[in-house]
């Protein structure tokens, strides 16, 4: 197995990821809120890159969830928070999102020969669910607004330390990724939250939810995208 670092949806034009498991990460917290929603029994999740097509399946009796700058916007039902995902009235729902990163990154990443969702608090499983499978792997930051952002580059060194023993790390991209989680592991949730990102989230009162992010391993779940869905 062979695993590199995508760190912004600005290069993916660079990976060929036809053959590749690609994980999606978008850790504040688009595909944080997937794997809570999924793991806490929401039946489906479509993402979407445009409010109008939210709204468009909203139209049909989907749960619209999503954020545009970090804000809630403004006519649907929830933000991007994993509480609303994890909320029991959304148990068998199905839910249609859209956000400023996450959702763009899994759009550009549907040529691969599998999409997954990874994050902190499912990445024990997406190791696991990696280990089994025979497939290259593209460790995807969703980034924010096409920049680098270290929540989602820490997401990634994690995957690569704990595959290290059985996958090549490919290039300097996934180097540096190890090197940068072996360097802050000791305390993830102090790191994370220096962020850039959590500094421009802190201003919606959404610390809790970056507490929530940075914790590990609370679901034993991969969502994988089939078709437009992901489930799990």
């Amino acid at each position: 197995m062979k695993i590199d670092v995508c760190y912004t949806p600005e290069l993916i034009h660079q990976f060929e990821v036809e053959n590749k498991t690609v994980v999606v990460i978008d850790i504040l917290r688009a595909t944080s809120c997937m794997v809570a929603g999924l793991g806490s029994g929401i039946q489906s999740i479509t993402p979407v890159a445009t409010v109008e097509e939210c709204e468009a399946l909203g139209a049909q009796g989907y749960i619209m969830a999503g954020e545009r700058g970090g804000e809630k916007i403004e006519q649907f039902h929830i933000g991007n928070s994993p509480f609303d995902y994890m909320k029991p009235e959304m148990k068998g729902k199905k839910v249609a999102t859209t956000t400023t990163n996450g959702t763009q990154a899994i759009e550009l990443s549907k040529n691969a020969k599998e999409v997954i969702i990874g994050a902190f608090l499912n990445l024990n499983a997406v190791v696991n669910h990696l280990t089994k499978s025979e497939n290259d792997v593209l460790l995807f930051c969703a980034g924010w607004k096409g920049r680098y952002n270290l929540e989602d580059s820490l997401f990634a060194g994690a995957v690569c330390n704990a595959l290290k023993q059985n996958a090549e790390l490919e290039s300097d991209s996934a180097l540096c990724a190890f090197f940068l989680y072996q360097s802050m592991a000791s305390d993830l949730a102090y790191y994370i939250n220096r962020s850039n990102h959590a500094a421009r989230l802190s201003k919606f009162n959404v610390k809790e939810d970056i507490e929530y992010c940075a914790r590990l391993n609370e679901f034993n779940v991969v969502p994988k995208l089939v078709g437009s869905e992901l489930t799990v």
